[in-house]
């Protein structure tokens, strides 16, 4: 089976040849295994190590003038702001380099008017469909596709800060349902216009919405389903529509809302962060795995980085033996992206691991 072939069974629940193994990077991990394998370019490097590679395709956003005003956040942001508008500030921690966001553009706003007097919502007319397709089109020769990325809370924090987003569920209700409701209204025609295009190259697309921190939810249950239940429910629909998969993206522990999000529609959850409580991959196997197919699950915090490849198999066997528990459901990945000065051999270890099981 071929790349391509062997997730898309995957996802259908169909027989593979081996279980499937894709990797997320940050540039300079894409850079140290282009260097190691001798490729052309990261399209090479993956068919050189072997990845079931599910291939990004992010959005660009344009001027008036046609010039690139940045990416969707996720991809390799460029310029001094997002299409949102956030402010960005270049970072560098160690061999890794960074864009953060600063400075929350709406903040000191309270009520829904104000939201009226935000200047740098995005155009839908502004975004580049015809990259974004011909993107689509050269990676599904190979390779699954997924794409665009949207989001609605994780937008709002970005225009509002995280601190204040999480206040604003308890002070202002008002202004974060008008917000959202922008948010949502932006994409959904993004990604209508996209799908019109481009649909016949995607196989997912990515919803990314951060429900969890590292020991419990970043909102209350009864929060979730009042201000991003029924927005879920109706991109979920939307999707399906086009007869696309919906890779649904949060770290952390947010067991007690996977339920909630299979029953909206997705049907892939990503990244299975199991050091976080209530993310176990055995249980979470037994609770969902009927219903959902688990992508990622090698931990990122630990192990590949600072692990030795011997760490990184055990690893990358226990995900197997309980996430891909009947050689089904499951497609092994590192849990979000490798991180710059993660040794290269234990990404070969993980990939090798998984080639052999």
């Amino acid at each position: 089976m071929n790349p391509k072939e062997r997730v898309l069974n995957i996802l259908e629940r169909k027989p593979v040849d081996r279980m499937p193994v894709d990797i997320w990077h940050t540039p300079e991990v894409e850079s140290a295994l282009i260097k190691h394998v001798g490729a052309k370019d990261d399209f090479d490097m993956w068919k050189k190590l072997g990845l079931d590679k599910i291939v990004w395709v992010f959005m660009d956003y344009k001027t008036d003038k046609g010039e690139s005003a940045g990416s969707q956040v996720g991809a390799k942001a460029m310029g001094e702001r997002t299409m949102w508008g956030v402010p960005l500030k270049e970072v560098e921690a160690g061999d890794a380099h960074y864009q953060e966001f600063i400075e929350p553009p709406m903040q000191g706003y309270e009520t829904p008017s104000d939201v009226e007097k935000y200047s740098f919502w995005p155009d839908p007319d502004r975004f580049d469909y015809e990259a974004a397709t011909a993107l689509a089109k050269r990676a599904s020769k190979d390779f699954a596709v997924i794409g665009p990325w949207v989001s609605f809370f994780e937008i709002y924090s970005q225009l509002r800060g995280i601190e204040q987003s999480l206040l604003d569920i308890l002070m202002y209700p008002d202004l974060v349902q008008a917000t959202l409701d922008r948010i949502e209204e932006i994409q959904t025609e993004m990604m209508k216009r996209f799908f019109d295009q481009a649909a016949g190259y995607l196989d997912m697309v990515f919803i990314s919405d951060d429900i969890g921190m590292q020991d419990n939810l970043l909102m209350a249950p009864e929060s979730w389903e009042y201000f991003l239940k029924s927005r879920m429910e109706r991109w979920c629909d939307l999707i399906h529509s086009y007869d696309l998969k919906v890779f649904y993206h949060t770290d952390g522990a947010s067991e007690r809302l996977v339920g909630p999000l299979i029953d909206c529609g997705i049907d892939i959850l990503n990244p299975i962060q199991h050091v976080c409580p209530g993310m176990e991959t055995d249980q979470l196997k037994k609770k969902y795995g009927d219903r959902v197919i688990f992508h990622g699950g090698i931990d990122n915090q630990f192990v590949l980085p600072f692990g030795t490849p011997e760490d990184v198999r055990k690893e990358t066997l226990q995900c197997l033996e309980t996430l891909g528990g009947g050689r089904e459901g499951y497609i092994c990945a590192s849990c979000h992206n490798v991180q710059a000065g993660t040794p290269v051999e234990n990404i070969l270890a993980m990939i090798e691991t998984v080639k052999k099981w």
